[in-house]
């Protein structure tokens, strides 16, 4: 039996891009599945280019928020409406490969994972191929996860029937790095899917659009999230730089 995936995609302002997220989707070998749209106050074309597709698939599901809130608020908003036993995360410039939720759903099963992820690739604005290709560890760990994230979020799904549904406070920024180390934190470890499955969009409006914001959201995750006092949240930093400095790029490969 083939269980329902209820996809979970944010949407402001991408009217350049939904659409081939949108047929991405569509394309999967996989069928039983809800595509669940939050749009976050979009001022462009975006809510109508969702609209069209939704008229000719009952699968394809949009809600719209009437201010602009955030992708966390509009990724819990979406939680909430979701009914499937499997929850899938996706950006809405990113792509699925064809397979991605096949292939996905049998290494859960086969593998006795309530949590899965992916190795993905690289394409710039325009969907140019940039021929890298990210990778994790084989074997992931709540301790690596808690220096790095190695999760990309497009590729990442969960068993909401083994956690239920894992809502964070929306105004935490890396919502999505403290989801998976919410889970890690549980489970202890797991596997990611050794292939590409996704590829992710690298857009020039957030290439370093803030690296020192990056931190300080990475720093908040240990002040914050994981309780630790001012001192000792700044060395842990330290470290989280060191690892993506040294340790993370070795899982950036040239293809």
């Amino acid at each position: 039996m083939n269980e329902l995936v209820s996809i979970i995609i944010p949407t402001y302002n991408t009217e350049k891009f939904i659409e081939s997220t949108l047929q991405s989707v569509q394309e999967q070998t996989y069928k039983n599945w809800e595509m669940i749209l939050i749009d976050d106050a979009s001022t462009d074309q975006t809510v109508a280019i969702i609209e069209r597709y939704a008229k000719e698939d009952d699968r394809i599901k949009l809600f719209k928020l009437s201010k602009n809130s955030g992708n966390g608020f509009a990724r819990n908003v979406a939680l909430e409406k979701a009914t499937g036993k499997y929850i899938a995360y996706l950006d809405a410039d990113d792509l699925w490969f064809p397979e991605k939720l096949e292939k996905q759903i049998q290494f859960l099963k086969a593998n006795n994972l309530p949590f899965t992820f992916s190795f993905y690739e690289c394409i710039d604005e325009e969907g140019k191929d940039l021929n890298r290709r990210v990778e994790a560890p084989l074997d992931l760990t709540y301790k690596q996860l808690f220096f790095c994230n190695y999760v990309g979020n497009l590729t990442a799904i969960y068993d909401a029937g083994y956690f239920g549904k894992i809502i964070l406070p929306a105004s935490q920024k890396r919502q999505d790095w403290r989801l998976w180390l919410t889970i890690l934190k549980q489970i202890k470890t797991t596997k990611p899917v050794p292939e590409p499955l996704a590829f992710y969009r690298i857009r020039k409006d957030s290439i370093s659009s803030s690296k020192f914001k990056l931190i300080k959201h990475n720093f908040g995750v240990y002040r914050d999230f994981h309780g630790y006092n001012f001192v000792s949240a700044g060395l842990l930093m330290i470290r989280f730089l060191i690892t993506q400095l040294f340790i993370k790029p070795g899982y950036i490969k040239k293809i």
